[in-house]
């Protein structure tokens, strides 16, 4: 006989547990963020040769900065997330979350696409490392950096547009007013 008192079902995480999932997303979103902008810092701002630059993880772990399978995973996690937690929204927040997800869709074929190259050993166009298509335009800092950016804005607006959710979400994200 099975329980679902305990079980964490898609309609629990859209549900009554829709706050916690939201925050421990948004925890890992915000902390991988924070990665790349420190990269960016490491490079803009201090003057770090790119090799160099490799966030606050990378630093001591520096091959999480070349692990295809690491940016792939993150890339994959966001994605399923972004699906999960996808019920609990509506109106305009669905909208502007359904924005987020068709963003990381493409996000993550790219790096599909790098992780492919890599397990392959056939890079795009004969490049001399995994590229992704945007990156054939882009320098792969600045790209990530710009992806990141593109899915966080929609994310966030879809995120305020929620609390502001009124009284009757199957919820507790809503703020009181």
């Amino acid at each position: 006989m099975a329980t679902t008192t305990t079980a964490l079902s898609a309609a629990t995480l859209n549900g009554r547990h829709h706050k916690t999932a939201l925050t421990v997303f948004m925890i890992i979103v915000v902390a991988h963020w924070a990665e790349h902008l420190v990269q960016a810092m490491q490079v803009y701002a201090w003057g770090w040769p790119l090799a160099e630059a490799r966030g606050v993880l990378g630093l001591p772990f520096p091959w999480l900065v070349t692990s295809e399978w690491m940016h792939y995973g993150y890339a994959l996690l966001m994605l399923v997330g972004l699906i999960l937690l996808r019920k609990g929204f509506t109106g305009s927040a669905r909208t502007w979350w359904n924005i987020s997800l068709g963003i990381q869709v493409w996000h993550h074929l790219e790096h599909l696409l790098l992780l492919l190259q890599k397990l392959s050993g056939v890079y795009l166009m004969g490049k001399p490392v995994p590229t992704s298509l945007l990156q054939l335009v882009w320098p792969r800092m600045e790209l990530h950096l710009f992806y990141n950016a593109v899915v966080f804005a929609p994310m966030v607006v879809a995120m305020v547009l929620h609390r502001r959710a009124r009284a009757g979400a199957t919820c507790t994200c809503a703020v009181a007013h």
